[in-house]
């Protein structure tokens, strides 16, 4: 050990108006340099858990999972450096359909997607944003709400992958931080039980009214009010049989279908990330690991020169031949060693580097995709909110054509722009 080194070289005479601070000195400067060793953490892996009691199914609630924010706008210069934008939007995507999945295995909501954007309308929100992900520790801040607009929680959530993790990965087929999205899971599972049949009959149909209301404000406007804090309320409930809430719910089928099939985007997206993506964790959690030594490793060996460089100057001044002689050699061992460090550093370097070109090695492998609904092809390339606008705009023509409607005199009439002539034509 390079510490070690230089302790034996130290002189063994030191000219005595100067013996104690020195030696303090180095005391020092030793015990500021012995650092506990690096050990790999064990994950410690938390399951999910599974509602085995039935759920009336008007009481099952839809949640969506949005597309995680990259936390870009929150990262320090020197977070920056080492972190594609391009990588963390993808991680984004690919981390809300893996929770998506698995709030779904938990059997214990209706349909669960990961939405375009909040405009879909559904029972349950989860919002979320990355606050950290290199591969060995990924950190989530998680925000539920309902269609109401009442906040359930914010919370956030950490993990620390081991090496053995990723090891077992294709053996086990389980996400490395899968704990922590089954703590996700199953705090929303805890909440929902704080629910009672009448709250979540509520909800649902607060989504009813929700999405007729953007068809159909004249018929639907003082069904739902906001209170005071901005929450919806309902009002009153329209007949089961009202004929306009029976056309738009024809429509929100549909609206089911496209969301349905951006789903089916996200699951492709991520089966065709997933390889990838996982070699880059892996990857990346053995740079971290590596960069984390060296760093240590360069200070140890750069504090042990600067000792041996003292003592030796120290020993250059005694009136001892030979602790002069001994002094010389400690000089010239000691800037070998904060040469050495120096060099550490440089690897340390090498090793930052190396993450952004793993990094940008996923960033070409995850390209846009394209979904076909019905007649249309939709390119997805990561502005899925303004596909799912699109598509609003084409329900609205739907809903306008099946009430007889021309689409042209009903925008003359609302004085929203008239559709175009590629827009009349889907």
């Amino acid at each position: 050990m390079p510490l070690i080194k230089a302790f034996i070289n130290l002189p063994t005479s030191w000219p005595r108006p100067v013996s104690r601070p020195i030696a303090c000195l180095l005391a020092g400067l030793l015990l500021s340099a012995c650092n506990a060793p690096i050990q790999v953490k064990s994950t410690t892996y938390t399951p999910l858990q599974l509602e085995n009691t039935e759920i009336a199914e008007a009481e099952l609630l839809d949640l969506g999972v949005l597309a995680f924010d990259p936390g870009l706008d929150e990262l320090s210069d020197k977070q920056a450096e080492t972190v594609l934008p391009a990588v963390r939007v993808a991680e984004g995507h690919y981390l809300a359909n893996q929770l998506a999945r698995t709030i779904q295995d938990s059997s214990a909501w209706g349909a669960v997607r990961v939405l375009p954007s909040r405009e879909v309308v559904t029972d349950v929100y989860i919002e979320g944003s990355i606050l950290h992900s290199d591969g060995e520790k990924l950190e989530l801040n998680i925000s539920v709400s309902d269609t109401s607009g009442q906040q359930w929680y914010q919370r956030s959530y950490a993990q620390e992958a081991s090496k053995y993790a990723y090891e077992r990965r294709k053996s086990l087929h389980r996400d490395p931080f899968q704990g922590l999205f089954n703590r996700i899971a199953n705090d929303l599972i805890e909440h929902r039980k704080t629910l009672n049949s009448k709250q979540a009959t509520t909800l649902r149909d607060i989504s009813t009214l929700r999405f007729a209301r953007d068809f159909s404000p004249q018929a639907f406007d003082q069904h739902i009010l906001a209170d005071r804090q901005g929450r919806l309320e309902i009002k009153r409930l329209p007949a089961s049989n009202d004929p306009i809430l029976a056309r738009i719910q024809r429509i929100r089928e549909r609206d089911y279908l496209f969301v349905d099939t951006t789903q089916e985007y996200y699951d492709a997206f991520s089966l065709q990330m997933a390889a990838p993506y996982q070699s880059w964790r892996a990857q990346n959690y053995d740079e971290v690991l590596a960069t984390r030594q060296l760093k240590r490793q360069s200070r140890e060996r750069t504090i042990g020169g600067i000792v041996t460089v003292i003592a030796g100057i120290v020993a250059s001044g005694s009136d001892s031949g030979s602790a002069r002689a001994a002094g010389a050699v400690a000089i010239g061992s000691g800037a070998m060693l904060v040469k050495s460090g120096l060099a550490k550093k440089g690897e340390a370097q090498i090793h930052i580097e190396a993450l952004a070109e793993l990094g940008q090695s996923l960033e070409t492998e995850v390209e846009p995709r394209t979904v076909t609904l019905e007649d249309q092809t939709i390119t997805l390339n990561g502005n899925v909110q303004a596909q799912y606008a699109q598509w609003k705009t084409l329900l609205q023509k739907i809903y306008r054509l099946e009430r007889g409607v021309t689409v042209q005199g009903a925008a003359r009439q609302s004085g929203a722009p008239a559709l175009s002539n590629d827009e009349q034509s889907l």
